[in-house]
């Protein structure tokens, strides 16, 4: 029912340098791991918001154009491959962690207005979620349940970060890498899309 596809453009997507992630890295550098993991059920309430109300409006928007979804595929295989030039291109510009201290609140309205939501309920969820209560509960357990070691790795990273402990772990070499796998992802959900016209 969970294909791999969908499980590694979640993760992929996930990892992502963005808004959430880059407040996750911030409470790692404030406060440390074990303080920021207060922060994880913010995120994934957000999420689930945000992408729930995105997918069920497509929904039943599609209805009535039955060519959105892949319309939307393929825009946002488009966003994906622009995410990931993007990505590579300011991999050595120097971003700045250092944020006032980070609230539950703060994360969620963060994650909630994230458009990595849209990009989810758009084109990575199948379009069978937002139709059967079963894909959509397997679904979205599956993408919840992968927030939690993704949100504990941007904090891990901002621990990292803020004592300089592994030189090659740095945001310039995680972002080309994203970069990289970001551009793998983006021809097999084009393909995919191009398929379905």
């Amino acid at each position: 029912m969970i294909s791999w596809l969908f499980v590694g453009l979640v993760v992929t997507i996930l990892l992502t340098p963005g808004p959430t992630n880059t407040l996750l890295a911030s409470s790692g550098i404030q406060v440390g791991m074990r303080k920021s993991t207060a922060l994880i059920p913010a995120e994934a309430i957000g999420y689930l918001i945000s992408i729930t109300f995105w997918g069920f409006l497509i929904g039943k928007v599609s209805g009535h154009l039955p060519l959105l979804p892949t319309i939307l595929k393929l825009f946002s295989a488009g966003y994906i491959l622009y995410l990931a030039i993007k990505l590579w291109r300011t991999a050595n510009v120097e971003q700045s962690f250092l944020q006032p201290s980070i609230r539950a609140r703060e994360l969620f309205f963060a994650t909630l207005l994230n458009p990595k939501a849209l990009l989810f309920a758009s084109a990575i969820f199948p379009t069978i979620a937002w139709r059967s209560a079963d894909y959509y509960v397997s679904h979205m357990l599956t993408f919840l349940l992968l927030i939690v070691p993704i949100a504990f790795f941007w904090t891990f990273i901002g621990s990292i970060l803020a004592n300089n402990k592994i030189k090659w772990l740095n945001q310039s070499n995680m972002q080309k890498t994203a970069s990289l796998v970001l551009m793998s992802f983006s021809i097999p959900l084009s393909y995919s899309a191009i398929l379905s016209l």
